[in-house]
């Protein structure tokens, strides 16, 4: 990983890591369920910042060993985008 990207995937990674413990204290103590809701759509929200930097990497990097590569190798390149796009739309 791109050393700038992978620090800041980290930090990410840790802060998803709070929420999710925020969450399950909330629920343990039967907090509020719009509270709840809240905090899990702001997860959500974070999720896909994460994703986003994945991306970015997986752009900067793989992908364009791949392109650079050419043939087969461009083609699984465009596939795996192609996937996770699907992966994507199924969530909208």
């Amino acid at each position: 990983m791109i050393a700038d990207i992978k620090k800041r995937a980290l930090h990410r990674a840790r802060i998803l890591e709070g929420q999710l413990r925020g969450v399950e204290k909330m629920i343990d103590d039967e907090a509020y369920c719009v509270d709840i809701i809240t905090q899990t759509l702001s997860i959500q929200k974070s999720l896909s910042s994460l994703n986003k930097l994945l991306v970015e990497n997986h752009l900067r990097t793989h992908v364009t060993e791949m392109f650079e590569e050419g043939g087969a190798r461009r083609d699984i390149a465009i596939d795996e985008l192609l996937a996770v796009f699907e992966l994507q739309s199924r969530e909208s």
